[in-house]
């Protein structure tokens, strides 16, 4: 039996949004249910977020592009993440994730998926650990079963997507520790199970429990998307031991899940030098059979701090070109602060770039053609139809407002090249 066909929900999704879906990505249906059906492409939507717009993530769609919000305990600010949730949306993100860590995160995150359509992620550890924080305990002071209850919880409440670190084993943990790693563990959510199985002295519960988690997300169509806990920090510790064990966990995870019905992305690889990130993307592609790979950045320099969305767009166009699917931005905060709703639309906008070059240098016919586009308008300096093939709009009416009315552009004036042969001047 098919993937499809042991996943109720995502059958029925399948069929109702399969119209829509054809149009947005300019392919065929049999491309798009072969590709579910084998898993090398993920359909996002819960049918419990009731106003989801399905998204296609997976070769040979359009690369995709997720925004991370959410609150953070010394920013705690619900109206500050709606505006950035706005944010988002206006600057062409697909998806968002919800990594809140303060307030009412049941009400941050039902607020956000009644108010978008966007296919919404979220890291249930998180949810998890601020309980026991708030009653005073260890983060990582909870039961199996706890785990499981709120993972199902979520998903009764719509979210599309959830990161789950269950590539962070006992043994990827010690690897980490003892294999001469400059930053160690930099994931949140692998720090907390890492610190979970050193204190209980027992595995990975999500590793223990996997095929209850397939349940409950088969159940809801909750794509899996397997966190990179070991991701490198650090470009100096990019392709240690510690990753690659994680990756060979999920590709082992990933597959159990297929099988089985659910839907699944791979996350990876965080900072990598940029001569490393085309043999990572195709190396990870291959241990996890073609999976949908959705990455953050790769940042690709660490000597940029307030500037990372620039090092993420560098990495992130790279890993697009070599096969990653899915990009998740880098905002200008990064390393630094929370971001504010300026930085979400800066980091949403670099990822985007990525995403168009990449797709450029990949012969893809909507991307050449946006790019012939703009270059067309130029040679006719038409800016209206300029602004309209542009990926920001908003910012070319920007910039070009003091002297929207002038024919030539503000840096040459009288001296523009174009007009200075076309007979015009």
């Amino acid at each position: 039996m098919s993937l499809i066909n042991k996943n109720s929900a995502l059958n029925a999704l399948l069929e109702a949004s399969l119209g829509t879906v054809t149009t947005q990505e300019n392919l065929d249906e049999a491309t798009i249910r072969n590709g579910v059906d084998a898993g090398s492409m993920v359909l996002l939507g819960n049918p419990n977020h009731t106003n989801v717009r399905a998204t296609l993530v997976g070769r040979p769609a359009t690369i995709k592009v997720n925004a991370n919000i959410g609150t953070s305990p010394m920013l705690n600010n619900t109206e500050r993440e709606m505006k950035k949730l706005a944010s988002a949306e206006e600057a062409g993100a697909h998806t968002i994730m919800d990594l809140s860590t303060a307030g009412d995160l049941d009400g941050i995150r039902t607020a956000m998926l009644t108010k978008s359509p966007l296919p919404m992620g979220t890291v249930p550890l998180y949810a998890l650990a601020k309980k026991r924080m708030d009653a005073d305990c260890d983060p990582t002071d909870f039961e199996h079963q706890e785990f499981l209850d709120e993972i199902e919880s979520q998903a009764k409440q719509g979210v599309d997507f959830m990161t789950l670190h269950v590539g962070v084993t006992r043994r990827a943990a010690e690897l980490a520790e003892t294999g001469g790693r400059v930053l160690g563990i930099v994931s949140r959510g692998g720090s907390i199970t890492a610190r979970w199985m050193a204190r209980r002295k027992e595995e990975n519960p999500l590793l223990t429990h996997w095929g209850e988690v397939i349940e409950i997300c088969r159940e809801h169509n909750v794509t899996l998307s397997l966190g990179d806990g070991m991701r490198p920090g650090a470009g100096a510790d990019a392709g240690d031991a510690a990753q690659w064990e994680e990756v060979i966990v999920l590709a082992d995870a990933g597959r159990q899940a297929r099988e089985a019905g659910c839907q699944v992305m791979i996350e990876g690889p965080g900072h990598v030098p940029m001569n490393l990130v085309a043999e990572h993307i195709a190396t990870m592609k291959r241990i996890v059979d073609n999976a949908p790979l959705y990455v953050l950045g790769p940042l690709v320099t660490d000597a940029a701090p307030g500037y990372d969305h620039i090092t993420a767009a560098i990495g992130g166009s790279i890993a697009a070109m070599s096969g990653a699917d899915f990009l998740c931005y880098v905002t200008p905060a990064e390393h630094l602060t929370l971001p504010d709703a300026a930085d979400v639309r800066e980091g949403v906008m670099a990822s985007r770039i990525a995403a168009q070059a990449a797709e450029v240098a990949l012969g893809r016919p909507e991307a050449v053609a946006r790019d012939r586009e703009i270059s067309a308008a130029r040679k006719t300096l038409e800016w209206d139809r300029l602004t309209a093939a542009a990926l920001d709009p908003l910012m070319v009416e920007h910039r070009r407002g003091e002297h929207k009315t002038e024919k030539e552009c503000a840096m040459c004036g009288k001296f523009c090249a174009i007009r200075m042969l076309d007979g015009t001047l």
